[in-house]
């Protein structure tokens, strides 16, 4: 991915459910922000534009990377030198106590409903899938999202039909719009979770969308 997009890649870790719960890796996620701000490494150092920074993330990454956006939207000043220009949020995995019709239908072979419900289990144990860290909709994070705007960050949402998590991404991206973020949404059919994973023609599709979203919410 890296030499598609021309870009360096920072992949973190962070802490995982059942052990830690959310918002662990949220916390993991801000710190690694602030770490790259001040890093001693030289490819960051001597190569990386910290000036253009984009927070991507893929499933459960996709959730975090939101979250992390929404934390750092009300911290920019902390993280200079590093600013960020966007968020990439590939099929996200949100959700809610409302089950959705992609839900119901439950046809994505590697992904599962019951893995779903399982991991959401793990993660949020005792509150129920209408709590902020779940669903965007809710808590804080609609109030946030002003602030998202008002920044001009462009956020990217892709998700396929296949998906149990569809619908879910399909809301998330229309809340972003309502409070006025640059959207740029890219659903596709057929495919299920993780498709890129598995099939090399989708990564090299998935790419071309990230590149093309890249430069165009680049500041030279």
């Amino acid at each position: 991915m890296a030499i598609d997009l021309h870009v360096i890649i920072v992949s973190i870790e962070y802490r995982l459910a059942p052990e830690h719960r959310l918002p662990a890796a949220y916390d993991d996620a801000m710190e690694a922000l602030h770490y790259i701000k001040t890093t001693p490494d030289d490819w960051l150092r001597d190569y990386a534009d910290l000036s253009n920074t984009f927070i991507m993330g893929v499933s459960s990454g996709g959730n975090i990377a939101y979250h992390a956006g929404l934390r750092a939207s009300v911290e920019t000043d902390k993280l200079e030198p590093l600013v960020i220009r966007g968020l990439i949020l590939h099929q996200p995995f949100f959700g809610g106590s409302q089950r959705t019709q992609s839900e119901l239908r439950d046809n994505d072979p590697n992904f599962p409903l019951s893995v779903c419900d399982l991991m959401w289990e793990l993660s949020l144990p005792i509150v129920d899938r209408d709590h902020e860290y779940c669903n965007p909709k809710v808590g804080d994070g609609p109030q946030l999202l002003e602030k998202i705007k008002l920044l001009g960050w462009k956020v990217l949402v892709v998700g396929y039909d296949g998906d149990v998590l569809f619908e879910h991404q399909i809301e998330s991206a229309k809340l972003m719009r309502e409070k006025g973020v640059s959207v740029v949404s890219q659903f596709g059919e057929g495919d299920y979770h993780g498709v890129d994973m598995f099939e090399p023609a989708k990564a090299k599709a998935l790419h071309a969308i990230l590149k093309n979203f890249i430069l165009s919410s680049l500041v030279a």
